[in-house]
């Protein structure tokens, strides 16, 4: 699935204060893996994972110290989930048969996957919501809060008939976009120390050799929602540039880095030049365009070797968060028709005290 394979990159536009908070859930349910559990669910806020579960433990796990606070004002949060979860484990597990059949499958390796969750704008308050699924490293249907949209034609029977469920599309909008959102604040409140903080970058010039483009290398911030742009005569500039995707650090900092070609700009232009690093919360961060700032190869550390920690740094991360994506390209022939996957959606009906919605699984069947 298209959205499951990488990162959501929550970047704000340059002088905005605002800040769009994430609440998500990935559940991956696989056959024909030896290493790796049938069923999984990760759930991050902001990117950063605060609870676990798969279906060797059949438990959830939590992954931040701050949970440990969530937990004793909703002392049932560990049983109540743990029962979803294993619900949901159920479900899925009994797709994947289903899709195979749709497919004309027999045998093999294959990935079933949904990612749903909310965003939130903590400035304007606004809310957005969404659900995907995702089937071998492919697009199967997603809901746009409206309707389902089917992105395979195995899909398209289960659509027509969710979308006949007026009500239940909207109740989904409202679990998405309500419940799912007072699930994300009470997590930012309780892990505000650690998910609300701001750390300030260092910024570096590095350059491989003199005729290699110029690396502006901002690392070490917090949280990943950083803009890093080149500038002349007090302008950003949009010709010349490469910028890079922002990487986790070991710590759980960020990093990134944005190339400057200055292959057609004589040398005693560069002092018209600068890099501007723009984080909430703290001022601008501008770094002239110096020789003397500019850090090179020389043997040693090297421009590329943050950006190759980076990348591995973000496999292991996703390796342990058990996030990583089984890309298996399918190309399905046959012009057989295939069974319409069954009708029912439905997610946790959060009330009370529970503070951060769990959502059920899309449950299908064969019609």
């Amino acid at each position: 699935m298209k959205a499951l394979t990488g990162l959501l990159l929550l970047v704000f536009a340059h002088g905005v204060s605002s800040v769009l908070h994430s609440l998500q859930y990935f559940y991956t349910a696989s056959s024909g893996l030896t290493t790796f559990p049938e069923f999984v669910i990760v759930g991050m806020v902001d990117g950063v994972q605060f609870n676990y579960y798969d279906s060797n433990t059949q438990r959830v796990v939590l992954k931040q110290d701050w949970m440990e606070r969530h937990t004793r004002k909703d002392p049932d949060y560990l049983e109540r989930n743990t029962g979803i979860y294993l619900g949901s484990q159920q479900v899925f597990k009994a797709m994947i048969g289903i899709l195979k059949e749709n497919f004309n499958q027999i045998g093999g390796i294959h990935i079933y996957q949904r990612m749903f969750g909310c965003e939130w704008d903590d400035e304007d308050d606004s809310t957005d919501g969404y659900d995907q699924y995702g089937y071998d490293g492919e697009d199967f249907m997603s809901l746009d809060l409206k309707t389902w949209v089917a992105a395979v034609p195995q899909a398209v029977s289960t659509t027509q008939i969710l979308n006949e469920d007026k009500a239940r599309l909207q109740y989904l909008k409202y679990n998405l976009t309500k419940q799912c959102v007072g699930g994300l604040k009470a997590l930012l409140f309780y892990g505000k120390s650690t998910l609300q903080r701001t750390e300030r970058p260092r910024v570096s010039l590095l350059q491989r050799s003199p005729s290699s483009p110029v690396v502006c290398h901002a690392t070490g911030f917090y949280p990943d929602r950083v803009v890093v742009f080149w500038r002349r005569d007090g302008q950003e500039l949009h010709e010349q540039v490469d910028p890079g995707e922002v990487l986790p650090n070991h710590d759980g900092t960020f990093q990134v880095s944005v190339d400057l070609n200055l292959t057609a700009v004589p040398q005693e232009d560069w002092g018209r030049y600068e890099c501007v690093v723009q984080l909430r919360g703290i001022e601008d961060i501008s770094t002239p365009l110096d020789p003397a700032l500019i850090r090179t190869n020389g043997g040693k550390s090297g421009i590329t070797n943050p950006i190759i920690i980076g990348v591995l740094v973000l496999l292991l991360v996703a390796a342990a968060a058990v996030v990583g994506v089984f890309v298996y390209q399918k190309r399905n022939d046959s012009d057989k028709r295939h069974k319409p996957v069954g009708s029912d959606t439905s997610s946790e009906n959060t009330e009370g005290q529970n503070p951060a919605p769990e959502a059920q699984p899309l449950t299908t069947g064969q019609s």
